[in-house]
C-alpha cells in the first residue's frame, strides 16, 4: 500500500529543490560573486555542491538542502567588519548582499523544513 504521507513529503522536497534551482538561475551569479569574495573557500565549494545536486534529471534533494545549510552558515558567520573590508576592496555591497542572500537561503530552507 502506498504511503501518501511519504509521497507528499517527497513531492514537497522536490518542490523546494526546484524553487532553489529557480533562485539559483536568477540570482546565482550574485551569490557566486559574494561567496567568491569571502575569506572562506568552503562557501564557494558549497555553491559548487549546490550546482552539482542538479546534475541528474531529478535533483538530489538531500544534497540541495545540505548545500543551502552550508551557504546559510557561511553567510551567517561573516562579521560586519569583514564584509565592510570586502565591500571596500572589491567594490561590492557585501553587507547588503550577505543579508539579502542569507534571507533568501533561509526562505528556501524553510520550504525543506515544511516538507518533513
Amino acid at each position: 500500500m502506498l504511503n501518501t504521507t511519504n509521497l507528499h513529503a517527497a513531492e514537497a522536497r522536490l518542490s523546494a529543490a526546484y524553487a532553489a534551482e529557480q533562485h539559483l538561475r536568477r540570482h546565482g551569479a550574485s551569490l557566486c560573486d559574494l561567496l567568491d569574495a569571502l575569506d572562506d573557500p568552503s562557501g564557494f565549494a558549497a555553491l559548487c555542491d549546490l550546482h552539482g545536486a542538479y546534475g541528474q534529471p531529478i535533483p538530489d534533494t538531500d544534497a540541495v538542502e545540505t548545500a543551502l545549510r552550508d551557504i546559510q552558515r557561511i553567510l551567517a558567520e561573516q562579521t560586519p567588519s569583514s564584509l565592510d573590508r570586502i565591500g571596500h576592496e572589491r567594490r561590492l555591497p557585501a553587507s547588503d548582499m550577505a543579508r539579502w542572500h542569507g534571507a533568501r537561503v533561509s526562505e528556501l530552507l524553510a520550504r525543506f523544513r515544511h516538507a518533513q
